[in-house]
């Protein structure tokens, strides 16, 4: 068969292959893996030297601390810095573009060694794997309730002095699951802890990957592309990887949870996804468009089986909770809608009040975004109990939105978007994933130019 037929009869366009079978396409994507490969080296190996990419309570990096590669003694600088990021999104944008081409066996080792890569470098871009240490020491150590009290509470512990300021006075915006369970990693010392919680996101992630594959062949879907889109995103793999994010665990969770809900388990999906909802309470917004999908001609076994092991794992948690937090936990929600009013220069509320020192307006903002998101929600569920939207393309449309309205927008956030845009059979959901990675990645950078935020 020759080239043209070959690309025929799989549906290219006639000469996008070359004398050796090999198109355009999937070329550009492999050099696209390079780029990834490379810039991620880049970053992993200089990280302890370029400022940029440090958490601000570990500058300089205590050796402890620095990762296997601070012999390598590179600094990129801000400018280096800003180069290398652009580079990585840049490549990542067209590599999932050219996915479709790739083979999985190359995606699907280019995002072991990016995760490799990244679990090796220290603790980059956010000290929330300070944080995490830090309740987990209060309950566990000092017995002080972390929904009640801040890291303050412990401030002449070791591991205070590298908890963000932000968060010295603010109590665990963490579900209960999450919180019990980093009582265990108590005990460990600071370096090993973040060893520890980048070893857990990056496990978290890489299940996360091969959940988001079955998923993918299960509703129809690319695959490779699904993979290529959550396991190579810049965001995910540099902050959530990087930062020992939580977030990964919660989302592993929660595509289990639809893995489940897919395979017609729907009592383990249920089970599930509160499961998700104890390490984080973002994975809330899945479970209405679960239990809506399928709408009045859905067997009602199934809808009344999602919502018996929602409830048994509802009061599973409840009980861990008040046994261990007592009715500490119900300061949780008050803890988590102070944080986000407090919102930063990263959101369009917090822009707005913070940039253009218009903190009335940027709270009416926030009110108005709220409001039009939950409006946005209810026309969603709307449509997904219609039988007009699928659900896991509903719940990532809400999830879009939420970003959006947020007031406290951090990057790594862009991930609960990732596994619900690669499941969905909208495009424009899958394309709005990159973009958004790719406003939000802009948005980083500005801060890293002296008074950059003021260039919007």
């Amino acid at each position: 068969m020759s080239a043209t037929t070959q690309s025929a009869s799989i549906g290219l366009p006639s000469g996008v292959l070359d004398a050796g079978g090999v198109t355009s396409s999937s070329r550009r994507g492999l050099i696209a893996v390079g780029g990834l490969l490379v810039t991620g080296a880049v970053i992993s190996v200089a990280a302890a030297h370029t400022e940029s990419f440090l958490p601000e309570t570990i500058r300089p990096v205590p050796p402890a601390l620095a990762g296997v590669f601070n012999a390598a003694g590179l600094n990129l600088h801000v400018g280096g810095a800003i180069a290398a990021l652009l580079l990585m999104f840049v490549s990542y944008a067209v590599v999932v573009a050219a996915s479709g081409q790739l083979s999985a066996r190359v995606v699907l080792m280019a995002i072991a060694g990016l995760h490799a890569l990244v679990l090796l470098a220290p603790p980059l871009l956010s000290t929330d794997v300070f944080s995490y240490q830090a309740y987990a020491r209060m309950g566990a150590e000092y017995g002080s309730n972390p929904y009640l009290n801040g890291p303050h509470a412990i401030a002449l512990d070791q591991v205070f002095p590298y908890v963000g300021a932000k968060w010295s006075y603010a109590p665990s915006t963490y579900g209960p699951v999450f919180t019990v369970f980093s009582y265990l990693l108590a005990p460990l010392s600071i370096a090993a802890s973040v060893v520890a919680y980048k070893s857990i996101a990056t496990i978290a992630s890489l299940g996360l990957v091969a959940l988001v594959w079955h998923c993918a062949r299960l509703r129809g879907i690319n695959p490779v592309k699904a993979v290529a889109l959550v396991g190579l995103n810049p965001l995910l793999v540099l902050y959530g990887i990087g930062g020992g994010h939580n977030d990964l665990l919660m989302l592993f969770v929660l595509v289990a949870a639809i893995y489940a809900i897919l395979a017609s388990r729907e009592r383990l999906g249920g089970a599930l996804t509160m499961l998700a909802i104890g390490v984080k309470l973002t994975a809330g917004l899945l479970l209405p468009f679960a239990l809506a999908a399928g709408g009045p001609q859905r067997a009602r076994g199934q809808r009344r089986n999602l919502a018996v092991g929602a409830g048994v794992g509802l009061a599973l948690i409840a009980s861990l909770s008040f046994s261990v937090f007592g009715s500490g936990a119900f300061n949780l929600l008050s803890t988590v809608t102070q944080s986000q009013s407090k919102g930063d220069w990263k959101s369009i509320p917090g822009f707005i009040s913070t940039r253009l020192h218009l903190p009335a307006v940027g709270q009416i903002t926030g009110y108005v975004l709220a409001t039009a998101f939950l409006i946005v929600c209810c026309w969603l569920l709307w449509r997904v109990w219609r039988g007009r939207t699928d659900w896991i393309e509903g719940a990532g449309w809400a999830t879009l939105a939420m970003l959006v309205a947020s007031s406290s927008l951090l990057p790594w956030y862009v991930a609960w978007l990732l596994p619900l845009a690669a499941l969905g059979h909208d495009r424009r959901l899958f394309r709005m994933a990159i973009v958004l990675t790719g406003v939000v990645q802009g948005i980083q950078l500005l801060g890293y130019i002296p008074h950059g935020s003021g260039l919007i």
